[in-house]
């Protein structure tokens, strides 16, 4: 039984903090500590993960398999193998999948530039799929670039948000005892229903836990439980764990799971993943703009009113000016939100600067980048009508990067004399900036938001 969607949690990886404005994090530190204790015993591991990736997706409803179907316009198995690929001490991953997929798998890898994935043509069941992976990294293998591993995990290509931590405690488990497997809490209670289509019996929900992926395995043992197989298991069987048990005798250790664990099945369960996936990405906003700025300028004010209003996100911010550390930070610390403001220069000036710079880095490879560029409007200086010709090249702009996988859109404050409407105006400004960033609406980009 499959458990529903989570709640959205925290991204991965922090955002950058460009000119000391984020604090020091001891909770974060100590995790970090303990991470760099435990890596030289995950390193220790040689592990590999196995993902069967052959079927078909029939509950889905939709003609594509639903390892293949887009989120953010990047495939589902994409996810996942980035979930897998970021946990250093997984030294290979094997798909399988079907051979009318294979060079749909194959540029997949290439153009999100996975790395450690083989690709292998799955069976025609997802027993077959996974004996298909393991004969892939068994060390009779003729012109295998492959090595037999200790430990190996199998995990499903359709969840995408599996943890290391998880991923870890199956791996130890299962190099001590042979077998192991995560599970979960039931969410309905089991019933039995007898020939004539009435209740039967019931199970008691807390006496029982829900199989879930990722499972792990001593190398040998799955492997063997394979090549023992019937036909029937391998035709009919969906649990890996109870192979070990029937064919090697080994009792499986169970594993608490996370409730990240839970499996896209049904259409619905792509929007929940797409909204999970928002807004683990829209944590946190990086404001670009010219630092030499007097301390009153509009633009240092948007600022403190984004750190004001949005105190659940991470708000930090650099310059354009300096061709090396702010940039490498905004870069290396993969933060896919940016508001430009252009205040000092000629309209698009910094926008452009900043659009440059992201094209270049490959930053918006894995997800899309959203960028706001920013400008403010003084009617005693320029008309509106003029000020709104001028920006309008925001759309020619907002094309090419598209194609880049940047989201660009405009936002136009009014800027005026009165500073409660002034206010005002950036406090709409900074609720439309969330609403942007937190939907990634393609309808917006190229537009001229005002506020």
């Amino acid at each position: 039984m499959e458990s529903g969607p989570p709640g959205a949690s925290g991204p991965e990886e922090p955002g950058p903090c460009l000119r000391g404005v984020c604090g020091t994090d001891q909770a974060a530190l100590a995790s970090l500590l303990s991470r760099a204790e435990a890596e030289p015993q995950r390193r220790a591991l040689a592990v590999a993960a196995v993902l069967p990736a052959g079927g078909s997706g029939e509950r889905m409803g939709v003609p594509t398999p639903k390892q293949f179907c887009p989120i953010l316009e990047r495939p589902l198995i994409s996810y996942t193998l980035q979930a897998l690929e970021r946990v250093c001490w997984i030294r290979d991953i094997v798909v399988a999948v079907t051979g009318e997929n294979m060079e749909a798998m194959k540029g997949i890898i290439q153009r999100y530039q996975h790395k450690r994935i083989s690709v292998v043509e799955a069976g025609v069941t997802r027993h077959r799929s996974i004996f298909n992976g393991l004969k892939a990294l068994a060390q009779d293998q003729p012109d295998s670039k492959l090595s037999k591993p200790e430990v190996v995990i199998i995990h499903d290509a359709v969840r995408p948000f599996v943890e290391e931590d998880v991923l870890f405690k199956v791996a130890t488990a299962a190099k001590e005892h042979g077998a192991a497997g995560a599970i979960r809490p039931l969410v309905s209670t089991v019933i039995s229903p007898s020939p004539d289509g009435c209740l039967d019996h019931s199970l008691e929900r807390a006496q029982h836990r829900a199989s879930e992926m990722p499972q792990a395995f001593l190398y040998d043992v799955i492997y063997a439980a394979y090549q023992q197989c019937s036909d029937y298991d391998l035709e009919f069987g969906t649990e890996c764990l109870h192979l070990a048990l029937k064919y090697c005798h080994v009792k499986a250790k169970l594993v608490e799971g996370s409730p990240d664990l839970w499996k896209v099945t049904y259409k619905r369960d792509l929007y929940a993943a797409e909204s999970i996936i928002k807004e683990r990405i829209s944590q946190q906003i990086c404001i670009v703009m010219d630092t030499k700025q007097d301390e009153e300028h509009v633009g240092l004010r948007l600022e403190e009113m984004l750190k004001t209003e949005l105190n659940h996100l991470k708000v930090t911010s650099g310059s354009l000016c300096h061709a090396g550390r702010d940039l490498q930070q905004i870069i290396l610390e993969q933060c896919y939100n940016f508001v430009c403001v252009n205040v000092m220069t000629s309209e698009f000036e910094e926008t452009q600067k900043l659009l440059n710079i992201l094209k270049e880095s490959n930053l918006s490879i894995l997800y899309p980048v959203v960028v706001i560029s920013v400008h403010f409007l003084d009617y005693r200086s320029v008309p509106f009508n003029q000020k709104m010709e001028n920006l309008m090249q925001i759309r020619e702009l907002a094309k090419e990067v598209k194609k880049r996988n940047i989201l660009l859109c405009g936002l136009l404050i009014y800027h005026p004399q009165d500073q409660q409407k002034l206010q005002d105006s950036l406090r709409q400004g900074a609720t439309i900036i969330t609403t942007f960033i937190k939907e990634r609406n393609s309808g917006f980009i190229g537009q001229l938001l005002v506020a």
